[in-house]
């Protein structure tokens, strides 16, 4: 089965991730594409220690990540593709359009130049723009906290 999410949190492996989506989904994978995390054993480690042992936990800079899509989606594994950031995203979608059409844009919280867009969603304009031009590169932007929760399009979040 291919990536079934590709979703931006920027708290990447919480709750959220592994129960409301990894659960409900199936998830046998969770391919966390983080530069820096990708080179900390220790971060490595904490992250893993939030995920049952059948859930698989990988972990890639957006280099490596962008080379394995194609492979990642061929794969019989139900796989979440997991980042922090809008960027890294963007990186990806940038790579292979065919692997990354839908974004599913998780919580992304507040701070100084971001504004508030849904309870759980704060964006600058710059982070509002790029996810425009994802759209204009043929993707689909929703905002949804959970699977059970209905998607947000990009056209109502400003």
């Amino acid at each position: 089965m291919p990536i079934l999410v590709n979703r931006v949190d920027d708290r990447l492996i919480h709750g959220q991730v592994i129960v409301g989506w990894g659960r409900p989904l199936g998830i046998d994978l969770i391919i966390l594409v983080d530069d820096q995390v990708s080179q900390s054993t220790w971060e490595q480690d904490l992250y893993r220690m939030a995920v049952p042992p059948e859930i698989e936990l990988r972990f890639a800079s957006i280099a490596e990540a962008a080379r394995s899509l194609p492979e990642w989606q061929a794969a019989s594994r139900r796989s979440l593709l997991l980042t922090g950031d809008i960027a890294t995203m963007a990186a990806l979608q940038a790579a292979d359009g065919t692997v990354v059409q839908a974004i599913n844009l998780g919580g992304i919280h507040h701070r100084p130049g971001r504004t508030q867009r849904l309870p759980y969603l704060y964006l600058t304009d710059d982070e509002l723009g790029c996810l425009r031009q994802l759209e204009s590169r043929g993707a689909t932007v929703t905002a949804q906290d959970l699977p059970t929760g209905m998607p947000v399009p990009l056209r109502s979040l400003g």
